[in-house]
């Protein structure tokens, strides 16, 4: 009986082979072809998806709703009283101006708040008009810019974020103080221009005070009437004097009391935003008027809200800023997060572990969600925290983990009210002014903790101190 089947023959050594003639290159040309076949259609598909990818990129772009460009607020500055050269000095024609061409842009708004006061305080220490400009992104002539691949405004007016002397509000009666300009007044008044680049000053001093800046500055503006620091870098009051607390702080005994601080308010926009998310914030009496009927005027108005605990929490790129940057030069707290009288002092050992310093960092400028709650718990069982039952997080992190936060904390003590800034609602033009709205709820808390590596925290610890606010009421995790 046959076999289902049987073995082909093969060949043995010493045995002519039974392929036919060529079969071999004719294999290996075969393989050949369906390799470079194999590659082509991979090459395809990988351009395939990065032209897809790109095109829908652009598509998600192009259809983002643009964000509005404040040109109401834009044209309230440029109508501003104070805009006539026929006034007497030191105001009109004959007045007395600073210009500081080169301030701060692409940066945060605590990075721009923080050297818009001093270059303000500046010209009041000149006896100056501070000519301001918008909160600037891009210098460019494009109204929109790309940040996170959305589109943003390029700049934002001033007076969309804040009032008071700094943005050409009123100076005290009987000062005799010249009201803030426009850049574009300035120009027109200003045909005698004296054009003077920081390096000259800055230069010739090795790490200066604030105050020793000021004075110095001082002596070099004044045989000149309308005077414009170059744009050329470095700026006159740079990130490492910021950085520094005993460089910063010396003038604040005069800062503080002067109407640059004193005298310093968030914008209308910003408090009508207040008001119609005060019930979210945290909710209150029905009897209490709303932020923007207040009579007050300054920081007299951010009066502290009992009962609030407000977080602010870095999330986003700031983990890899956190040790890739700070940790590994070994940068402690902000200037302004650096007051004597608070509690939390940044200390960090000289003979640190690299691992015990890592561990440092993450805990005080990154730190998870369990560490979070942990300190909140320490702080609200704290002399200051007597009284906390709502919680305000301001925060750019993800809707997911501030959701998973809320639930930790929920879970360790029965909160009356959480709230982010994820749950405010905004109008287009607060969307880009969000971060006021912050630091407004932040300013107002009856219990501050902040992020002491920020420079956003750190001007709301400026303004809390410059309130009067107890130092123990502000913290640091």
């Amino acid at each position: 009986m046959r076999p289902p089947y049987q073995l082909l023959p093969t060949a043995v050594s010493g045995s002519a082979s039974t392929a036919p003639p060529g079969w071999a290159h004719g294999a290996r040309r075969t393989c050949l072809v369906l390799s470079v076949r194999r590659r082509l259609k991979t090459a395809l598909l990988v351009l395939a998806l990065l032209l897809g990818g790109a095109l829908a990129a652009t598509t998600y772009v192009l259809h983002y709703p643009l964000p509005p460009l404040y040109s109401r607020f834009h044209a309230a500055e440029l109508a501003l009283p104070q805009h006539d050269p026929s006034l007497s000095a030191p105001e009109g024609k004959d007045g007395r101006y600073l210009w500081v061409a080169n301030h701060a842009s692409k940066c945060g708004w605590g990075n721009a708040m923080q050297e818009l006061f001093l270059n303000a305080y500046l010209a009041y220490r000149t006896n100056r008009a501070f000519v301001f400009d918008n909160y600037t992104w891009s210098r460019g002539e494009e109204d929109y810019s790309l940040y996170n691949m959305k589109p943003i405004p390029s700049r934002i007016p001033l007076t969309a974020l804040i009032r008071g002397p700094i943005v050409g509000g009123h100076m005290p009666l009987g000062s005799n103080m010249p009201r803030a300009v426009t850049p574009e007044y300035f120009y027109d008044v200003c045909h005698d221009r004296t054009v003077v680049g920081s390096y000259e000053v800055n230069d010739a001093l090795s790490d200066p005070s604030a105050e020793a800046l000021i004075q110095a500055w001082t002596q070099k503006l004044e045989p000149h009437l309308c005077v414009e620091i170059a744009r050329s870098p470095p700026e006159i009051f740079d990130e490492h004097l910021f950085a520094d607390a005993g460089r910063l702080l010396d003038i604040w005994p005069h800062f503080s009391q002067s109407p640059i601080v004193t005298d310093f308010g968030w914008s209308t926009l910003v408090e009508l935003a207040f008001d119609n998310n005060r019930e979210v914030i945290a909710p209150t009496s029905p009897f209490e008027p709303p932020l923007s009927a207040s009579p007050a005027s300054g920081l007299a108005r951010y009066t502290r809200i009992p009962g609030l605990l407000v977080l602010h929490i870095r999330r986003g790129d700031f983990k890899g800023h956190c040790q890739d940057v700070l940790a590994r030069r070994s940068i402690g707290y902000t200037g302004f997060n650096s007051f004597p009288s608070l509690p939390d002092r940044w200390q960090l050992p000289a003979d640190i572990s690299h691992i015990e310093k890592k561990a440092l960092y993450t805990r005080h400028c990154f730190p998870d969600i369990d560490m979070l709650v942990q300190r909140v718990e320490s702080v609200r069982k704290s002399e200051e925290g007597r009284g906390l039952s709502h919680v305000y997080i301001m925060t750019n992190g993800s809707p997911s983990w501030v959701s998973r936060l809320k639930s930790a904390l929920h879970t360790r003590h029965d909160w009356a009210h959480v709230a982010s800034s994820r749950d405010l609602m905004l109008n287009s033009e607060q969307k880009y002014v969000a971060q006021a709205v912050d630091m407004l709820v932040a300013q107002r808390a009856q219990v501050f903790i902040g992020n002491g590596f920020s420079t956003l925290s750190g001007m709301v610890v400026m303004l809390r101190m410059a309130n009067g606010i107890h130092s123990n009421a502000t913290r640091h995790w």
